[in-house]
């Protein structure tokens, strides 16, 4: 074997194609009939796939999702309200490329959060970047970013992002200085991005749950405008888990 070819791909930095060639030369039988062309494009293939692969890790490492949650194991039943032609839209990504916001609501524990982390791991197989935050936590985030000077910075990471996850919006009412610093995310993403957000309260219920009515409506008029909206229902999904489990165990 040419072990200096070898370590010229690894120079290279193409380790896919140079593990490639390993192979092709460990089992000459499988490539004998090919031509060079088509060898080389088996190469090439490789290290196209090893790199897309590895982008599609550092952007699902850095979206920080909750959940594993995979998109082709959605389920739809008719008592939770979620049709499946509208997710199939939905994950086809095109509310991404059209800078369309995403709105889920419903009760607690009716599947919200998870169907958030599937549409953000199915942005991520899809490259774009994507950012998972509960609400709560990215405003104190922010609140402190006003103290120690890093509240610019985290304001252009999320204006950067192309899927922003907002988790659980509403859990307690949002004081004036939260509701400027939401409208500050909303604005910079408005017609730019698209942002999902996910809420136990009806959409029309959102404005009471910010002390500054003035800016609630700044906020609402952004993210209702042309937004998508799942509207989930039925028992929390939780309370059958110590049953299914107890199913499982005996079964």
């Amino acid at each position: 074997m040419n072990n200096n070819l070898i370590h010229k791909l690894s120079q290279l930095k193409l380790p896919a194609m140079a593990e490639s060639l390993i192979r092709q030369r460990e089992t000459p039988q499988t490539y004998d009939e090919l031509s060079f062309e088509e060898r080389l494009a088996l190469l090439a293939d490789d290290e196209l796939l090893k790199r897309e692969n590895g982008r599609v890790s550092r952007l699902r490492k850095n979206a920080n999702l909750k959940y594993q949650a995979a998109p082709e194991g959605l389920h739809y039943p008719a008592s939770r309200g979620l049709k499946p032609e509208q997710m199939r839209e939905l994950l086809n990504g095109h509310y991404i490329t059209h800078r369309k916001n995403i709105l889920i609501t419903g009760p607690t524990g009716c599947g919200k959060s998870w169907i958030a982390n599937a549409l953000g791991e199915q942005g991520c197989r899809q490259k774009h970047t994507v950012q998972y935050w509960r609400a709560g936590r990215l405003l104190e985030v922010l609140a402190q970013g006003r103290v120690d000077g890093s509240w610019l910075k985290h304001l252009k990471q999320l204006q950067k992002t192309e899927v922003l996850i907002l988790d659980d919006l509403g859990l307690e009412p949002l004081t004036n200085p939260q509701c400027n610093d939401l409208l500050e995310i909303i604005e910079d993403r408005y017609e730019q991005s698209s942002t999902i957000v996910v809420s136990q309260f009806p959409v029309d219920k959102w404005h009471g749950l910010m002390e500054n009515p003035t800016t609630a409506d700044a906020i609402l008029d952004r993210l209702v405008h042309n937004a998508h909206r799942l509207v989930l229902q039925g028992e929390s999904m939780r309370k059958n888990k110590p049953v299914l489990e107890s199913a499982e165990k005996t079964s």
